[in-house]
């Protein structure tokens, strides 16, 4: 039966240090303009179109 408490507390622990991660990453994409995104997503896209080299 203790264990059984164990593993839900741990549980809970573990859902409510992802709720703050993804919190956090909600913030920190809320504060970008859109100018900031936009220059982004052509950063990413130039990135992808190098080859790849091993």
């Amino acid at each position: 039966m203790k264990i059984w408490k164990l593993l839900g507390v741990a549980g809970l622990a573990g859902v409510a240090t992802g709720g703050a991660i993804i919190a956090r990453d909600q913030r920190h994409r809320a504060q970008l303009t859109p100018d900031e995104v936009r220059d982004r997503l052509h950063q990413r896209l130039a990135d992808s179109e190098k080859p790849y080299v091993s």
